[in-house]
């Protein structure tokens, strides 16, 4: 049947940012969806409950706290899967974000920062986990970018470069791992989460939002762990290089409060 195709039983995910949000959602469709998961966050209390809601859905996790800015911990995600599970085969890679600010606002620093937070948190856990996933036959890959990594939004600069990044990065790492290894990305719209709070709390600035966005909401963590499922599911199996955008048809990043002219 067409639905077993979105099925990923038996499977092993790493999905690091897991402890809240779109990355505890995406843990929790895999694991509904099949999968055991091994959950990476700096928090955990935080992951104790994304392991939890992956056990009531049947599935074993494993929880591994952890700074991933810290590229040295990479290869312990890896270990946790191979040595609690023996294989690996779905990487959610959900660790990323930076601060906006003014263009006279932001450093060199500021980009660097971004950049190693956003991408090199993904090429170092992409890189561990590859033999691992080669020996299990193969494997998917979730990069976790932004609409602002695809069209630009005033005062983004730092997030954008960086999300933009990652998304020309996938559509290299793509090619590099083909045949045996997918890679692709999400890039989200604005989404519900404790990050964007402060959007949803403020009925002036969602509706601001939600104005320019053609589906006319915000969207929601569900949304995104949907399109998870079915980029690492064998639903997915012919894309690779693609970037997906679960926006609701936003085509530009809302660029927050007012910023002068230079």
């Amino acid at each position: 049947m067409l639905l077993d195709r979105f099925r990923v039983d038996g499977r092993v995910a790493i999905v690091t940012g897991a402890g809240r949000g779109i990355g505890a959602a995406s843990a929790v469709a895999l694991a509904e969806a099949g999968a055991d998961v091994v959950l990476a966050a700096r928090t955990s209390a935080q992951l104790q409950a994304t392991a939890d809601a992956v056990q009531a859905a049947g599935r074993r996790a494993r929880v591994v706290v952890a700074d991933l800015a810290d590229l040295g911990q990479a290869p312990r995600l890896v270990a946790e899967a191979r040595d609690g599970f023996g294989r690996l085969d779905i990487i959610v890679s959900n660790v990323g974000g930076a601060v906006p600010r003014p263009f006279l606002e932001t450093s060199a620093d500021d980009i660097e920062h971004a950049i190693h937070f956003n991408v090199s948190t993904a090429h170092a856990l992409l890189r561990s986990a590859v033999p691992l996933m080669l020996d299990s036959g193969g494997g998917t890959v979730i990069n976790m970018s932004s609409v602002a990594g695809v069209a630009a939004g005033r005062g983004l600069l730092t997030y954008g470069t960086a999300k933009g990044a990652l998304v020309h990065y996938t559509r290299l790492a793509a090619q590099d791992l083909a045949p045996r290894i997918r890679v692709n990305a999400i890039a989200a719209g604005i989404i519900e989460t404790d990050a964007t709070q402060v959007i949803a709390d403020d009925a002036a600035l969602r509706a601001q939002i939600e104005a320019v966005t053609p589906l006319r909401r915000l969207g929601t963590v569900q949304d995104v762990a949907a399109a998870v499922v079915f980029l690492a599911s064998p639903a997915g199996g012919f894309l690779t290089g693609t970037v997906l955008e679960v926006a609701g048809g936003l085509q530009a990043p809302p660029s927050g409060p007012p910023l002068p002219d230079l």
